[in-house]
């Protein structure tokens, strides 16, 4: 049974470790949501997603998971017609970034909630682990 809490709680470590990244990338999408590129015709901030994998621990088995690493979206920016802007192209268009905010936003939340969810597990085995030994003191 000690295991079986451990498995839970390692899987749930993993799943913590995991939404934590997933809301880092949304805040730093969110804080160049209004960057843009300050030299003629460059490209502004492109948002990056995270992409995971999952792992495998050989020691215990426990199956969690890992980040495998931050993906560039690769979708076409936005373009706004602003002539007087520096990072205008020579048709006076300036490239915004591809971050919509309503996406990261309920990206984060969702995130958040899967950060909870795990936090739960690990407290529901820590505390079955508890009464586990307070039974085994009796």
């Amino acid at each position: 049974m000690a295991d079986d809490l451990f498995s839970a709680m390692t899987a749930a470590a993993s799943g913590l470790r995991a939404q934590t990244v997933r809301m880092r990338l949304s805040a730093e999408n969110l804080a160049n949501a209004d960057s843009t590129a300050t030299t003629p015709g460059g490209d502004p901030y492109r948002r990056r997603a995270p992409v995971f994998a999952a792992m495998v621990d050989r020691e215990t088995g426990v199956v969690g998971v890992t980040l495998k690493r931050a993906q560039e979206d690769q979708s076409a920016f936005p373009l706004r017609f602003d002539p007087s802007h520096p990072g205008a192209d020579e048709k006076g268009f300036v490239k915004e970034p591809n971050v919509s905010s309503l996406i990261e936003v309920a990206d984060m939340r969702e995130a958040q909630r899967a950060y909870e969810a795990n936090l739960n597990v690990i407290e529901a085995a820590r505390s079955m682990a508890g009464r586990t030994l307070d039974l085994l003191r009796r």
